[in-house]
Order: C-alpha cells, then sequence, then structure tokens
C-alpha cells in the first residue's frame, strides 16, 4: 500500500461532489424527459434546462480550478497505460461537461423555443432557428448523453478499484473529510 498522494484543493473536490450530484441529477431527469409524455414533460424541462446551465458554469469554475491547481500524482506503480486512460478520461469528462449543455442550448435556440432558466430569465439563442439544425444537435446531445453516462461509470469504477481493491489513496485524495478512511492506528 503506498502512502496517500497529497489532496485535491478544497474548491476542486467541491466542485467535484456537487457536480458529480448534479450530473447524476441530470442524467436521470434526462432519460425521464425523452421517455415521458403528458404533464411531467414540462416540468422535467424546467429543471433541466437551468441545471444545464448550471453545470456549464460549475465545469468552466471546475476547469479552471484544475488549471491553476495541478492535481496530486498518481501512484507510482500504476502502469503507464492506466494513468494514460485516467489522464485522458478525466479531460474527456471535461469537454463532456461543457458540450453537453452548449449543445443541448444550442439545440433549443435551433428549435426557435426561448432558453428560459427562471420566470422571466432567459438566454439569448446560440444557434440560428432552423429545423434541420434542431435534428443534428437533438442527436449529438443524445450520443454525448450517453457518452457522458458511459464515462462517468467508467469513472465511478475507477474509484472504487481505487478505494475498495488498491487502497492507494487515490479516492482519498478527492474525498471530503465525512468520506476519507482514517488511518489504520498503530
Amino acid at each position: 500500500m503506498n502512502a496517500s498522494p497529497q489532496r485535491f484543493v478544497l474548491a476542486a473536490r467541491l466542485l467535484h461532489w456537487s457536480m458529480a450530484i448534479a450530473i447524476i441529477a441530470m442524467l436521470f431527469i434526462g432519460v425521464s424527459m425523452v421517455s415521458t409524455v403528458g404533464w411531467w414533460h414540462p416540468r422535467l424541462l424546467t429543471l433541466h434546462r437551468p441545471l444545464g446551465i448550471a453545470i456549464l458554469l460549475l465545469a468552466a469554475v471546475r476547469l479552471a480550478v484544475r488549471l491553476t491547481n495541478p492535481p496530486p500524482p498518481l501512484p507510482a506503480d500504476l502502469p503507464g497505460p492506466q494513468k494514460l486512460l485516467a489522464t485522458a478520461s478525466h479531460w474527456l469528462l471535461y469537454a463532456l461537461m461543457i458540450a453537453m449543455p452548449l449543445v443541448g442550448w444550442g439545440m433549443v435556440s435551433a428549435s426557435g423555443t426561448p432558453v428560459i432558466l427562471a420566470g422571466p430569465i432567459r438566454l439569448f439563442p446560440i444557434a440560428p432557428h432552423d429545423i434541420g439544425l434542431y435534428g443534428i444537435l437533438r442527436q449529438a446531445h443524445t450520443v454525448l448523453g450517453i457518452s457522458l453516462f458511459l464515462v462517468f461509470l467508467a469513472h465511478m469504477c475507477a474509484a472504487l478499484l481505487h478505494l475498495l481493491i488498491r487502497r492507494d489513496g487515490v479516492f482519498d485524495s478527492m474525498a471530503l473529510h465525512l468520506l476519507r478512511r482514517r488511518p489504520a492506528r498503530p
């Protein structure tokens, strides 16, 4: 067992866990929206749009925190291909957390529907009203959503691998105080 690596800065840890909750909620809301008709659909949309914009803003802040505060090093005994995969999957998560809401915003803009955040608060359109573009962006939003789910699932599996099998401190470096494992007492 390796010594615990240094930890991510508090801002990174808070953003990580709050975004994890938001993304899980968004994935459930998104799946519910496409499988629901009737009175639930508009209610789900009123949650989906502002939550998507919140995720976009939080992802931008999180990226800035990441670029100004490098992550702790991965364990030295982690094989090179796994280190490369870990780094690539993190950057893919950032890309998806930014692309998903932007494509969704563009899709709604292309539909000609205003992007309503809450009450009278509306976002400006970022795409022209074009039904063909809407169709392309809707498909892209679906593909990105499935991709985000799969990468998120792989990320969770890797976190559990580090926590339960390797016990190398990687999970502890991102854990909040209440979730951190305490070192065994001598």
